[in-house]
This record gives structure tokens, sequence and C-alpha cells, in this order.
């Protein structure tokens, strides 16, 4: 926790802004007995890294609803950092009571306004996708990849829980097994249609760069995912650079919303194609994710950005 604490700090520095998140874990970074020792910990990781740099960006994972140490978890740690961190995120939640029981934690924990991130794990909880994004408390669904495999009871092969990219046709990955594949598209369905973030599942191949790069690349280009979860530190800039637009993007991106404001937002012919406010819409979105990511912007353009203070923006 302290190595990607440390590397956002580095890479802040180097973006100028804060381009990922650190999500400090008590699900599975708990051992079995030690939970209110290592939400302690956690807590205290986040008051002293804020307080040292107030451009970090922390969330805490802590355990599911139904986990004896899940009101201790929001309790504490809600209760005591929840004003410094960006969002807590609840795994395994199934059903809309899931989420209106974290909510009413928060808000017993003093928390009212920190949102949530959810963990989408089951086919049940998929079917669910829509109800639950509807939720205004939830900010972003992420989707879990290991857990949605084994809670088929083997009817889905080891495999899928790999990328499959590079190997064999015939080998079915996260990307192309079909129950895989139909609930990634329901949760980033879901999330678009209500609003809210999808966040990709991870990559369990950690050393493989280029799994990494390609699977990030399909999740963004194909699927609609606009964030995606690392396990290792190696894996934020090729998760970093699909997600980002490209050089030529933004130079495109950057002539249409200068063109349009002169016009004052009428309708402009640009390389010989119309636009108008649909898709000024959708490159000034473009241009956002730029600047979010820490990509080089033309300077006309920085001065829409001027005075949004940096821990207001969703990072990718």
């Amino acid at each position: 926790m302290r190595k990607s604490l440390q590397l956002q700090a580095e890479m802040t520095q180097e973006f100028g802004t804060c381009v990922f998140d650190v999500t400090l874990d008590c699900e599975d970074g708990a051992p079995v007995g030690g939970e209110a020792e290592h939400a302690a910990l956690v807590t205290e990781m986040a008051l002293a890294t804020t307080a040292a740099t107030p451009d970090a960006r922390i969330a805490v994972r802590v355990h599911p609803v139904d986990h004896p140490s899940f009101d201790a978890d929001m309790a504490h740690i809600a209760g005591r950092a929840g004003q410094v961190l960006t969002h807590i995120m609840v795994p395994k939640v199934e059903t809309v009571a899931d989420v209106n029981r974290a909510q009413d934690a928060l808000i017993n924990a003093g928390a009212a306004d920190l949102p949530l991130h959810v963990l989408i794990e089951s086919p049940a909880a998929v079917h669910r996708a829509f109800d639950i994004a509807a939720h205004p408390r939830v900010q972003s669904i992420s989707f879990g990849l290991m857990d949605f495999v084994s809670a088929h009871g083997g009817a889905i092969t080891a495999d899928a829980m790999g990328t499959g990219l590079g190997q064999n046709p015939s080998v079915l990955g996260q990307f192309t097994h079909p129950l895989v594949l139909r609930a990634k598209l329901e949760i980033a369905s879901a999330c678009h249609a209500h609003g809210k973030v999808p966040s990709h599942c991870v990559v369990t191949e950690f050393k493989n760069i280029d799994a990494i790069r390609m699977a990030a690349q399909k999740a963004a280009r194909e699927l609609g995912y606009t964030r995606m979860w690392s396990i290792h530190p190696d894996q934020i800039r090729p998760i970093l650079q699909a997600m980002a637009p490209s050089e030529a993007q933004i130079e495109q991106a950057s002539e249409i919303i200068l063109a349009a404001q002169a016009a004052q937002w009428a309708p402009i012919s640009h390389a010989g194609q119309l636009h108008d406010r649909a898709s000024y819409r959708f490159f000034w979105q473009l241009i956002e994710r730029a600047h979010q990511t820490g990509r080089h912007l033309p300077q006309e353009i920085h001065s829409f950005f001027a005075g949004i203070p940096k821990n207001v923006r969703f990072v990718a």
C-alpha cells in the first residue's frame, strides 16, 4: 500500500495531476481476526497521506455488507477519514438493498456525502446492474471477474480468468467467453445509461505488459469502459495510455471546441464535416479525459479548466 501511494505521488508530479486512485484494501488485505487493526491502519495511512499531499486520491475497499466486520469498517474508516477519501468501495454487491445498507452506514458514520463504488461479482448482480447503477449514491461500478467466474460452479472454465489474448483461438478468455463478455457489456451499458463510470476488471497476467496493454485497449475501445483496475504498478502506465486519447484525437477535439466557442456554439464546418452541440459534447468529453489522464493540451484549452479544484475531478 505504501509503495502504491508513493508511486501515485511520483506520477502526480510527473503528469501535473493525479492520474490514478489508490484503493487500500480491507476485504482481501486484512488477516482473519485482524480486521479491526487493518481498518485502523488504512485509516491512518489515508489521513497521513492526504495531510501531506492534499491532491492524493485514496479510497478504501471495505468488507461486504454481510460480513461481520462491515459495520465496524464503515464506522471507523468513514467516520474518521470520510472527509479525505475519494470514495468507499463495497465488494460483492448483489442488490439495491445492499447499496442502501452501505449508504445508511455512511450516514451513521457522518460521511453522508462520500460516494460509493460497488463491485458486481455474480450473475444475479449483473441481472440487477441497471437498478444498482440508478442508485444516486453509486458513482462507479466495477466488474469482479474472478468471483464472477467462480460463481458459476465450474460452468465457466478457469481460462476465462485470463485474457486469452495472443493464445490459441479455442481458448475462451475474459474477452471471448460469451457469459463473461455479456456481463461486461451489461455493466458498461448500465453505467452509461445512468451517467456512472464503468470500471473494468483486473488482468491477472501482471508480468505480461502486452496482455495488459491489449486488454486495456479492448476495454476502452470496444466495451465502453473508462476506468480499469491494476494489481501491479507495472500495469498503470499501459492502462493510462489505453484510456487516454491520442495526440491526433486531442488536436481534432481542441480545434473543434475552439471553433465552436468562436461561433458562440452554433453549428460549424470543420474539415468538411458539420458539427453542432451533439458532437461538441463528445469532443469536450474527450478533452476532459485528456486533462484527467495528464495529456498535453493546447494552452487555449487550459483556460477551460481554470479555477476547477483538482480534487473534484474523477480520473481514469
